[in-house]
């Protein structure tokens, strides 16, 4: 290839995505509901793949991000595949993190216009990749969640960036610390989501907002994406390479093997274990 070239969304052959083009609208799916469409590696490689050929399709005007069935939308990371090449090796995790924030570049800066149809629940990284989207679109019963500090990590490739921006500093130091369950309802009330709907008519509402998009200008559209984009990508590229290597390092620590651990062994994090060796 000389040049930036687009292909049929079925030349691909992607695995762990589903990727299609319908007329001026693109939609990318997360296909691993088995795993509540978690990301491992080979997820965030296709997922940049299809984002850049999004990019590069001067045809497409509107992309969907969404996620395989109707129990999760995003989930974040993929806890096994960390516990088995992450845990206890920086470097190895320096690598995933890049694959994750080089995802997050490009659908951030794609040129179009991206929608969010969250059809299940959004947690920790999930939401990350929500927030990447320029608007969101739930069914009514679906919840948000980041569990970073209750699980071993921190939410720092792309919630404490833009949570502040999405619905204030208070709003975002309950989310972030408390790490409890937002209703889709609570989430449209605090601004975190466009819309909300039944989740019958989830499609239709993804499919108004579409037509509508498509009938933009594209120019205009994707300048005027790039000035709002501004303090986005300002929080981001403050902080986004510390906290690569921060979180690259912090995962030698006894908050990650134990927030891991409860996680594989489907139990409560023993906090005060955690509390006690930290003495």
């Amino acid at each position: 290839m000389q040049f930036p070239e687009t292909k049929p969304a079925s030349a691909f052959g992607f695995r762990n995505i589903l990727y299609a083009k319908n007329g001026h609208r693109a939609t990318v799916t997360i296909n691993r509901p088995e795993v509540l469409n978690c990301l491992n590696f080979p997820t965030l490689r296709e997922l940049h793949r299809a984002f850049e050929d999004v990019s590069w399709d001067d045809q497409i005007r509107v992309l969907v991000v969404t996620g395989a069935g109707d129990r999760a939308f995003c989930t974040g990371a993929d806890l096994k595949e960390q516990a088995e090449f992450c845990l206890d090796h920086p470097n190895a995790y320096w690598k995933w993190m890049g694959a994750f924030i080089e995802m997050h570049e490009k659908l951030r800066n794609i040129g179009k216009v991206t929608i969010a149809r969250l059809n299940g629940m959004v947690v920790g990284g999930g939401n990350e990749l929500n927030m990447s989207c320029d608007l969101a679109i739930a069914a009514d019963d679906i919840h948000i969640r980041h569990v970073g500090p209750a699980r071993g990590s921190v939410p720092a490739a792309g919630a404490t960036q833009w949570l502040p921006l999405l619905v204030g500093d208070r709003r975002a130091r309950e989310i972030l610390f408390l790490c409890e369950e937002i209703p889709a309802a609570q989430a449209l009330e605090w601004g975190l989501i466009n819309q909300v709907v039944p989740r019958a008519q989830l499609d239709g509402a993804v499919d108004a907002w579409c037509a509508k998009l498509i009938d933009k200008l594209p120019e205009c559209t994707r300048y005027t994406k790039q000035h709002l984009n501004f303090w986005r990508d300002f929080s981001w590229h403050l902080t986004i390479g510390h906290a690569r290597d921060w979180l690259s390092l912090h995962n030698l620590a006894p908050e990650v093997q134990e927030g891991i651990a409860a996680f594989l062994e489907k139990r409560p994090v023993d906090y005060a274990k955690v509390r006690e060796e930290m003495r």
